[in-house]
């Protein structure tokens, strides 16, 4: 019942949350608009993470991660650099001509085929020599820029105040962190990561970076977190019950303080979904489900192995659309540090026996 109510109280937030961001976007497009600049299209913003699946283990504080969609603005054209699906990539922005597109534009100059003098004296700067380096999105300072739409739109503060209380942006280098205190005195922290979609797929580059290594600033990470709560939605719709949702939240609150992040239980929680059937994945099932869920981990850990899910898979349902070379890339080994470090491989090996007895605990005591 306790999971049934944090599961519930969630929903109820993240639905909160998700319509207060939607407010905010669509005064920033507005201001955006306004401006006559040439800045990139902001998207409807995409809920993604524990938070908004509602299986968060910290029901009081939870962050609540949104994906925020840059489409790039009139007379410009986003370019992800091919061969980089298996991580990391930059963005490159490139002028196209809108000669032939004046009826739809307006007045806007082309910038391929106009004189500088006249474009500085007619028009706002292109996106590349505003948001860019070089040839390239920049990701600080394209957080930066709508950190600084946020604070200098009264319009905006104005509205949230009116329905929300307070709103405070938070420092943050490639995302937008904003704290918003509701009138009952609840505060929902809340995290915009802007993203760039692959083709008409559900995969995205994103502003945020590897926690592990130094990026450069024009670099974004491919994230499937939008592919990823879609497949869980399709999962928890053909559920009997909400024993999933009970499996995923108790496995996550276990390995809080360990090594594993709920990344890894999710994972293998993903695979073990394509394997065996929905049917056995009712309340009387539930800890046979848990039992596969820690024999899974530690085959994996003693291979020192666990496959990215999406990455090659052939068992991702036609409701989740893949870039093509991401169905065809070679599977990505999540666990290749462990494979690198036998030090990080044995300490593995000693937090999987502390997750079992923090399992056993939480189930009997």
């Amino acid at each position: 019942m306790r999971i049934e109510w944090s599961a519930n109280k969630l929903w109820d937030h993240s639905m909160w949350v998700h319509a207060a961001v939607e407010n905010l976007l669509f005064a920033c497009q507005v201001s955006n608009f306004l401006s006559k600049g040439f800045f990139p299209e902001l998207g409807p913003a995409m809920g993604v993470g524990s938070a908004f699946d509602c299986w968060s283990p910290q029901e009081d504080e939870p962050v609540y991660r949104l994906l925020v969609p840059l489409k790039p603005p009139r007379g410009h054209t986003f370019c992800p650099e091919p061969g980089t699906v298996a991580n990391e990539s930059r963005i490159r922005v490139e002028l196209e001509c809108t000669c032939t597109a004046q009826e739809m534009v307006g007045r806007m100059l082309c910038f391929l085929h106009n004189c500088k003098e006249q474009l500085r004296e007619k028009q706002k700067p292109s996106l590349l020599h505003t948001l860019c380096t070089g040839s390239y999105l920049d990701a600080q300072k394209t957080a930066l820029w709508f950190q600084d739409l946020v604070r200098e739109n009264k319009a905006i503060l104005r509205l949230l105040r009116s329905r929300y209380c307070l709103l405070t942006v938070l420092p943050s280098r490639r995302s937008c962190k904003v704290a918003i205190q509701h009138i009952s005195g609840i505060t929902m922290l809340v995290e915009m990561s802007f993203v760039v979609q692959l083709g008409n797929s559900d995969i995205f580059m994103s502003s945020q970076a590897r926690e592990d290594v130094f990026s450069p600033s024009t670099t974004w990470t491919l994230t499937c977190a939008w592919a990823e709560t879609k497949y869980l939605w399709l999962m928890f719709e053909q559920m009997p019950d909400n024993s999933l949702l009970s499996c995923l939240h108790l496995c996550t609150r276990i390995v809080a303080g360990t090594g594993f992040s709920s990344y890894v239980l999710k994972t293998v929680v993903m695979h073990l979904l394509s394997t065996t059937p929905l049917s056995g994945w009712r309340r009387t099932h539930f800890l046979l489900r848990l039992g596969d869920i820690m024999r899974y981990l530690r085959r994996c850990l003693e291979k020192k192995q666990l496959n990215h899910f999406f990455f090659g898979n052939e068992q991702i349902p036609e409701e989740i659309v893949l870039p093509p070379a991401l169905e065809r890339a070679k599977p990505f080994n999540l666990f290749q540090h462990l494979a690198q470090d036998p030090a990080a491989h044995e300490q593995a090996m000693r937090e999987f026996e502390e997750l079992q007895h923090r399992l056993t605990a939480q189930l009997f005591f």
